[in-house]
């Protein structure tokens, strides 16, 4: 079987265009176009329609992508095991993740990986929970690095528990306080992290019993904080989104409590790859996890 068209196709139909996807992988335009012929001749049906922005999915091809994306994982798994058993370290590795995981955790984890096998490629894809469970579910990430809350669907391993925090301009009038009622939230503006990015606010203020005067929603944490440090309004964000914006705003936790559980989301159906495996591990190294 010729996998590589495979491989091809699911890549087009990330992209939704030949020109880039033949960048990715080395063919021309014409010879993008040639494979997928022939793979449509052998299928019996088209595969992308031509649109002014590039291609898209026929009906039937989005049929067979999931299909599709799951034999490559089979197949990227079955060479990774053949590499281990051979003594030879190579594959590739894709780690679907939140940014604000990318910034905080992944450069040190990465670092430390590559160090023990520099032949696995690692691809890094960012985006909100839905996207994020999304990937994985459908064999496009081999790993996420997530939320706890609506990953219910993969299996999960506990990583790390993150505050949920107050986000409040600098001359908001703290008094000496060293938390936020969760009460006094519904007296200012409010930003908020749009729901399907971040479930775990919206799942706090709704068991606070509170309800925001929201103002404006973003998909951004970073926009958030800006949007909180120029006097828009007040938020609340994990404590590993803040990061080095503790100098623009005021983070202080929150009263009652609350926290998001992070961790590793794998498919529920499916063994892990040996690249998969110790990515996991060295994960839990880096953030000294028994």
């Amino acid at each position: 079987m010729d996998i590589n068209k495979y491989i091809l196709f699911a890549d087009v139909a990330a992209t939704k265009n030949f020109t880039k996807s033949g960048e990715r992988m080395g063919y021309t335009q014409p010879g993008v176009s040639h494979v997928l012929k022939a793979m449509e001749r052998e299928l019996g049906f088209p595969l992308f329609l031509r649109t002014p922005k590039g291609v898209t999915l026929t009906s039937n091809a989005e049929t067979i992508l999931p299909l599709v994306r799951e034999l490559l994982a089979v197949n990227e798994q079955l060479t990774q095991t053949v590499s281990n058993i051979n003594g030879l370290e190579t594959g590739h590795l894709c780690i679907a993740t939140f940014a604000s995981i990318s910034r905080s955790w992944l450069p040190q984890v990465i670092f430390a990986f590559k160090q023990k096998y520099p032949g696995i490629e690692i691809e890094l894809l960012e985006g909100g929970t839905d996207d994020i469970v999304g990937w994985v579910e459908n064999s496009q990430a081999d790993l996420g690095l997530l939320s706890k809350k609506h990953a219910s669907s993969l299996r999960w391993t506990p990583l790390y528990e993150d505050a949920l925090m107050a986000i409040l301009p600098k001359d908001y009038p703290v008094n000496g306080r060293e938390a936020i009622p969760m009460k006094e939230i519904e007296k200012w503006p409010f930003i908020i992290s749009a729901e399907g990015v971040d479930y775990d606010v919206h799942n706090a203020i709704q068991k606070a019993g509170i309800t925001p005067d929201i103002r404006y929603t973003s998909t951004d944490d970073h926009t958030v904080i800006s949007m909180v440090s120029n006097n828009l309004g007040v938020s609340i964000l994990p404590n590993l989104v803040i990061g080095t914006a503790q100098s623009k705003i005021l983070a202080l936790p929150l009263e009652p409590y609350f926290s998001r559980e992070l961790g590793i989301g794998a498919r529920a159906d499916s063994g892990l790859s040996p690249a998969a495996r110790r990515f996991a591990q060295t994960i839990k190294e880096i953030l000294q996890i028994p």
